[in-house]
Order: structure tokens, then C-alpha cells, then sequence
């Protein structure tokens, strides 16, 4: 359907607004898009590079237009969009039911920029399944094959209540993109559409990884090949993805978690795309290839081949078994085998393979939170830029989290953060303070540092570290034991040392330590358990690839005992060959597997840490991580871990306050230990009087008392000195006051007074009181309560008897 657009944006220079609507009549309805930029797509160092055709690179920092946005259809939660507004509108949208791709008709006018209202094609998707090979724009997407996936999860990992897990933590994939020349070709040798285009791509991408795996995808640089192409690309995708890697290595500066190619070719195979599984945040395998099609076709194969990078896999016998359902019946899901066109879920099966992935160690580098693109600051970006404070995002992301700490980009009175893993009712939290947990042996737990409300990256042992009993060693923050591994691939145990012994050292198709051209290698006898993966009474497919041939069964009988020895050849989609024992299992006492050869440790050239030496890490206080850095224990600071700081028995929770008279100068003091802080409703009109219960003397203990007082009304005449209380005016709004009270004391502090009303509020760290106004209050733990005074016309005050049980309101005139 075609239908037209005036441009957003003047004649002289594009402006893309922070928030858009748009109107776009088709197919006899009237879609209303809200669009907000999408802050996310583009990191602050985000760099931009072509080769011009006499082969020499051009530079460019910073975004360009960033025309790129995100949004929903008004009133339908149940939609989704992803459109960019640069030289036109272009992108895709989705009602719940059928998905639209909106794309300019041509491009007019001088840089390509239309003057005037510009022609725009709309597609409306069927919702029929696509045959293979249909790969023209308008028709359904043909989605790639992959291997079977790993088993779903039994088990969750147990986290304290309240702390944040793999899953619910944001995740951030930092997202090389190279455009090969076919793809400038398509795109009529356009540096800046090819771009666009690019950038459109991932932006769709990162939509539906942000809905159900709270991942976000951000662009760190992008490079396109102008010139021609600087490996050589062909119909086989794992040779094309190999040289990738090597490139990615050889001649590519940024850092970056992933990077993926843009072909415009169509491959001669079944898949329109090829990945590493499991290779996220690794240099030599972070990486995938991703072949030409319109913008939504490209969008899917980049989330299936990223997913692969984070562990996904789609497996056929499962979903032929009805063990792993697409909730989406008409779309698909992202990981599937058979073609439909444009899904945007992931299968259980796919969520279950992503955090498992993500708790066996995998993935470390997506818990580090990018900067954003340098765009000029805005309030309301969800970043904090120069000028502000805070910045809780949208009115509605502020009203899911960090608005009572944050208001218009300023931090309120006494907040010290709004958002932020180590950020708890709008304070530090306290150093020692878990804020990630471990999710292996080999990982190591995060925690706050008490200055700061971002949780430190999240990092791993160090390679070499023993694990599972002394059973395996930990290599690339998973735990390496033959065991393990049989369960990973077969749900079955690892076969009895014998069995590697005897078949290992034979050389054949049973038992090698590799293959030599269209031969076998015998394994020397140091060497057989790095070599063929024997497990015990495997049968049928197994969890992981496909298997090559048959499985291999020989029985023997060892020391009185029958010995199943099996084996299979087993290889993923990738080339992987997952038939062997994995580089750095264990093979002996401080033995390691490397390239089927097992090795002594040292020849890992594993890094160490300060105050390290033999039998000696970081001063015995600490672990060694996988940056060569000392994590110390919670009483232990230092590079090397050596300096005793114990964490506090009570964690501070601010300042220091005392209010010092009519000048209303307040210090804060802390806040309570031991005892629980509360307010209370106390009405003064009609002149409460109660005298305070008695006071026991029984091995009381002091504690520390705090209230914060909101606000109050001052009355014309103040109130008599209150006996042993703190002042004889009442505190500023907005002080706190505080002192600490010793056994067997009545303590007495002025909360309101005026002739309206006035509230006081404690800084609580856990505590309730209920009860009528001037009767005694009862203490429950764990619980707030915040309280009010109405029409006190005389100095009322709070009496607490020191012995950690009551409260008590009474009337002093």
C-alpha cells in the first residue's frame, strides 16, 4: 500500500526529536505510533569507518543522525515498533497480529533527502508458514537450521530474595557490525544508506532481545567495505565466519563482545546465517555471518545468530516431541528450523539454554553497563550526563523504580543515588553488601563497595583454579571435568578411567586423540584422558549437535567389575567438534588438557595476582580473577589483599546531623542499630496526656535513635522546654535528629506542633508500631510506618523507655 509522509526534519539539517507520534493510514486503519529515541543502539565511543576506493580509511565519531526509535502503537500493549525517521521512515511495527514494514518508495533531492511529502510502501506480513528458499522483500523469511539444543533446566539457582539474578539483571551485548561490499552494492555504493540500514537492523534486533531477555544489543563501531571486501566471502559460512574471526583479531581496534558481518549475498545453503554457540565475549569465537534480506528478514537471522553466540540452539527431536512449544502459533519463535516470517518470541527452550548458559559462567562480559551515545544531555534518557544528578528515565520508568530518589534529573533531600544494583532506598548500600551472586565454584560473587550504587563488573576465577572436589579445574569460569561434560552432551556419567586406558591409545574411530587427515591419531598414554569423551550406557541423539554415525560400545571386565565404555561423534552447526575432552579439564594432579595433550598447569602461563607466590594467593585474603586482579575478602582491602579494614558491625546510612537551635543548622547522625525506627501519629488537640510506662532495668543495652522530621507548622507561642529532650524549639522540616539512649532511660523528642498539621519520619532499617495515639505502641520487625500529626496545637513529644519494646505518646504542656 503506498502512502505518504512530509519529512520530520527541515530543509537544511535533520531533527529528530527525543519523543514522535505518527499517523499512518493503511490497510483501512489508522495506526498511531509513539516513538521514543532509542538511547541504548549506540555507545559514547561508537565509531564509524569506511574504505574509500583508493583503500584508505575514513573516520567518524559520534552518530551521525540518530533517527532511531522505539515505541508501541497508542493503546495496544500488546504491539511493538522499530523505525527510524532518516531519510524517510523505515522499519517495522507489529499490532499483535500481523507485522507492517514501512519503507520510503524512493529517495529524492539533494543528499537524498526528499523536499516535500515523501511516497512510502507499506507491507502487511501473512501469517502462513514460508517455504525454504524464499528469500525475495515482501515474501515470508526462511529461517536457518540449527542443531539441537542443550537440556532444559531442572533446577534454579537459589539467590537471596531481593538480589538480583541472571535473568533479571540487564544484560548488554556490545555489537561490532561489518558491512561486506555486496551489501554497499544493494545499497546503491551508499556509505550513509548502507549505514542506516545496518543500524536499522540491529535496532529491530534489540527490541525483541530487550522484551524477553532483558538484553539489550549496542553498537560499538561499524565498519563498511567500500573498496571490496577484506576477506574473502563465499557460499560456505563457516570459512566466511573463520576468516571473520581472524580479521576481528587481526585488524579491528574496538573491543567489542561480538562481531557480525552483513553480507548482501544469499548463500547457496539452507541456513541464511552462521554463528559460534556459546562464543559471547570470546575473541576468536564472539562472532557470526548474517546474509542479505530486507531489514526484517536481516533483524531475525542477526537475533537467531546472536543467540547462538549466547548459547542458544533450536532442538528438533524436542520440539518434534511437543518438549518444547513456541508460544507464538502463527509467527514461530526466533530459534526455529521451519520458516515464518518476522517472529519475534524465543521458545522456553531457548530462554532455559540463554541462563543456563549464563549460570554455568558464560556471558561475563555483558553485565557492564555501556555509556551512551554523545548526544547533547537530555533529562529523561535513563543516563546521567553532564549537568545532572540522576536520571531515572521516562515519568513511566521513573514510576517503576528511582522516582522517589529522583526528581527532574536532581537527587531529593538526602538521596544519594536512584538506581543501581547497590542502591537501596535511595542510599549506598554498605560495602560487603552482595549485589551478584556467584553462579558457579568458578565465578566470583560482586559486592557493593559502599561509595558507589553500581555493582563492580562481573568477573571469574582465574584459569587453573581447582573445582568440584578437586575433581576439575576451572577454564573460562566453568568448572572442566569429563563428567560434566558427558552430562552436558549425553545426561550420562564419564566413563571409568580404564576405558580411556584401553580404547585411547588404539588410534581408531572408537578411541583417538584426534583425527589426521582420513585417519586416526593415537593418544600416548600421558595423554588419554584429553582424548576421545567415553561415557557410560549413552544411547539415541544426543543433547547437543548431531551425531555422525553410530555410537561405539565396548565392555570390559576390570577388577571383578563390568565396564560400559561409549562414544559417538558429535559435532554442532559451527564446526565444533564436541566428541573430545574439553581444553582445560582436569587430567591430573595440577594436569590440564590442552589440544588433546595433557599438560602440567604451568604451561597455561596462567597470569597471577598480586601478592601471590607459590601455595600463596592475594596474601591468602583473597581470589585471583580472571584480570589478574585480587578479589578481596569482605574484612580485607589492598591490591594484594593484605590490609585488615573490617566491615562495620552497623552500616552507616548517611551523614552525621544535630539541630542547633532557632538557626535551624541540623547535623545528621546516623541511624538506628539494634532498635527499630518508627513514627507515629500523635493528635495534640485535645491534650493527650499519659505518663510513661515504667522503666525496667533488666540488662537493657543502648541504642541509637533517629527521626527524620518531613515538615510541620510552626505555632505562635513554642513549647516549654521538654524535659531531657534535645531542644526546646522544634527541629527544621527536613532535619534529623538523633541521639544515642542508654538503658533505663525515658527519652523525649519534640515530632510537631502548629495549628494544621505536621509529620516526622524515621530513617528505618526495619520496624512497625500500630496502636491509638497516646496508648502505648508494640514493636513488630521488618515493616515502616510513616505518621502524621493533625491538629496539634501543643508540643507533643516522643517517649521511648530504652528498653527496645515501647513507644510512647504523650502531651507536654
Amino acid at each position: 500500500m503506498l502512502i505518504w509522509f512530509s519529512p520530520v526534519w527541515s530543509s537544511d539539517k535533520p531533527a529528530h526529536l527525543a519523543q514522535v507520534s505518527f499517523v499512518i493510514p493503511a490497510f483501512n486503519s489508522n495506526f498511531t505510533l509513539d516513538l521514543e529515541l532509542n538511547h541504548h543502539l549506540l555507545s559514547s565511543q561508537y565509531v564509524e569507518r569506511h574504505f574509500s576506493r583508493e583503500g584508505t580509511p575514513q573516520h567518524s565519531t559520534g552518530a551521525g543522525d540518530h533517527c532511531y526509535y522505539h515505541g508501541k502503537l497508542r493503546g495496544n500493549p500488546r504491539s511493538f515498533a522499530a523505525l527510524s525517521t532518516c531519510r524517510g521512515l523505515h522499519g517495522v511495527f507489529s499490532d499483535g497480529d500481523s507485522t507492517y514494514l514501512v519503507e520510503p518508495q524512493e529517495l529524492a533531492g539533494p543528499r537524498g533527502l526528499a523536499q516535500g511529502p515523501l511516497p512510502h510502501l507499506v507491507y502487511r506480513t501473512p501469517l502462513l508458514p514460508a517455504p525454504l528458499g524464499c528469500r525475495e522483500p515482501g515474501c515470508l523469511f526462511a529461517a536457518r537450521s540449527v542443531p539441537p539444543s542443550r537440556p532444559r533446566l531442572r533446577r534454579k539457582r537459589q539467590v537471596r530474595r531481593g538480589h538480583p539474578t541472571v535473568h533479571s539483571e540487564t544484560k548488554y551485548v556490545e555489537l561490532i557490525v561489518i558491512n561486506d561490499h555486496q551489501l554497499f552494492e544493494q545499497m546503491r555504493q551508499s556509505v550513509v544508506l548502507t549505514s542506516n540500514f545496518a543500524k536499522s537492523v540491529v535496532n529491530l534486533a534489540d527490541v525483541i532481545y530487550k522484551e524477553q531477555l532483558n538484553t539489550r544489543i549496542v553498537l560499538v563501531a561499524m565498519e563498511t567495505w567500500a573498496d571490496g571486501d577484506k576477506i574473502q566471502v563465499q557460499d560456505d559460512l563457516l570459512e566466511t565466519l573463520a576468516r571473520l574471526m581472524v580479521y576481528r583479531q587481526e585488524g579491528l581496534p574496538e573491543p567489542s563482545d561480538a562481531t557480525h558481518l552483513f553480507s548482501g549475498r544469499t548463500f547457496q545453503s539452507s541456513s541464511s546465517g552462521a554463528a559460534y554457540v556459546g562464543g559471547i565475549c570470546s575473541l576468536n569465537r564472539g562472532g557470526g555471518v548474517n546474509e542479505y534480506g530486507n531489514m526484517g528478514a536481516m533483524a531475525v537471522t542477526l537475533a537467531q545468530t546472536l543467540g547462538q553466540n549466547l548459547g542458544m540452539m533450536w532442538n528438533r527431536h524436542r520440539s518434534a516431541a511437543g518438549d518444547c512449544r513456541c508460544p507464538d502459533v502463527w509467527l514461530g519463535c526466533i530459534m526455529e528450523d521451519t520458516g515464518f516470517y518476522l517472529p519475534r518470541k524465543f521458545s522456553r527452550c531457548s530462554i532455559d539454554e540463554y541462563t543456563q548458559f549464563l549460570q554455568e559462567g558464560g556471558g561475563s562480559c555483558l553485565f557492564n553497563k555501556p555509556l551512551k551515545l554523545l548526544d547533547p544531555p537530555e533529562c529523561g534518557n535513563g543516563f546521567v550526563e553532564a549537568g545532572e544528578e540522576c536520571d531515572c528515565g521516562s515519568v513511566q520508568e521513573c514510576g517503576r523504580a528511582g522516582g522517589n530518589c529522583c526528581k527532574k534529573c536532581t537527587l531529593t533531600h538526602d538521596a544519594m543515588c536512584s538506581d543501581g544494583l547497590c542502591c537501596r532506598r535511595c542510599k549506598y548500600e554498605p560495602r560487603g553488601v552482595s549485589c551478584r551472586e556467584a553462579v558457579n565454584e568458578c565465578d566470583i560473587a560482586e559486592t557493593c563497595t559502599g561509595d558507589s550504587s553500581q555493582c563492580p563488573p562481573n568477573l571469574h576465577k582465574l584459569d587453573g583454579y581447582a573445582c568440584d572436589r578437586e575433581q576439575g579445574r576451572c577454564y573460562g569460569g566453568r568448572c572442566r571435568t569429563r563428567d560434566r561434560q558427558c552430562q552436558a552432551l549425553w545426561g550420562r556419567a564419564a566413563a571409568d578411567r580404564f576405558c580411556y586406558e584401553k580404547l585411547n591409545v588404539e588410534g581408531t574411530e572408537r578411541g583417538n586423540c584426534g583425527r589426521k587427515g582420513s585417519g586416526w591419531v593415537q593418544c600416548n598414554k600421558q595423554d588419554v584422558l584429553c582424548g576421545f569423551l567415553l561415557c557410560v550406557n549413552i544411547s539415541g541423539a544426543p543433547r547437543l549437535g548431531d551425531l555422525g554415525g553410530d555410537i561405539s560400545s565396548v565392555t570390559f571386565y576390570h577388577q571383578g567389575k563390568e565396564l560400559d565404555c561409549r562414544g559417538g561423534h558429535v559435532q554442532l552447526a559451527d564446526g565444533s567438534d564436541l566428541s573430545y575432552v574439553e581444553d582445560g579439564t582436569a587430567c591430573g594432579p595440577n594436569m590440564l588438557c590442552l589440544g588433546h595433550r595433557c599438560l602440567p598447569a604451568s604451561a597455561f602461563n596462567f597470569s597471577t595476582c598480586p601478592g601471590s607466590g607459590e601455595r600463596r594467593v592475594c596474601s591468602h585474603h583473597g581470589v585471583c580473577s580472571n584480570e589478574g586482579k585480587c578479589i578481596c575478602q569482605p574484612d580485607w582491602t589492598g591490591k594484594d589483599c593484605s590490609v585488615h579494614n573490617p566491615l562495620p558491625t552497623s552500616p552507616p546510612t548517611g551523614e552525621t546531623e544535630r539541630y542547633k537551635g532557632p538557626s535551624g543548622t541540623n547535623i545528621i547522625i546516623g541511624s538506628i542499630a539494634g532498635a527499630v525506627l518508627v513514627a507515629a501519629i500523635v493528635l495534640g488537640g485535645t491534650g493527650w496526656g499519659f505518663k510513661p510506662p515504667a522503666v525496667g532495668t533488666e540488662g537493657d543495652t543502648s541504642f541509637d535513635l533517629s527521626l527524620r522530621f518531613l515538615s510541620w507548622h510552626r505555632q505562635k507561642h513554642p513549647p516549654r522546654k521538654v524535659r531531657r529532650g534535645l531542644s526546646d524549639t522544634l527541629p527544621t522540616p527536613g532535619a534529623t535528629v538523633a541521639t544515642r539512649v542508654a538503658p533505663s532511660r525515658v527519652f523525649q523528642v519534640p515530632l510537631c506542633s502548629g495549628a494544621q498539621s505536621g509529620m516526622a519520619m524515621s530513617s528505618c532499617r526495619g520496624g512497625r508500631a500500630w496502636g491509638t495515639p497516646g496508648h502505648l505502641l508494640r514493636l513488630r520487625p521488618c515493616a515502616r510506618l510513616l505518621c502524621e500529626c493533625s491538629f496539634c496545637h501543643r508540643a507533643t513529644a516522643l517517649l521511648w523507655t530504652g528498653r527496645g519494646t515501647s513507644l510512647f505518646l504523650t502531651d507536654l504542656n
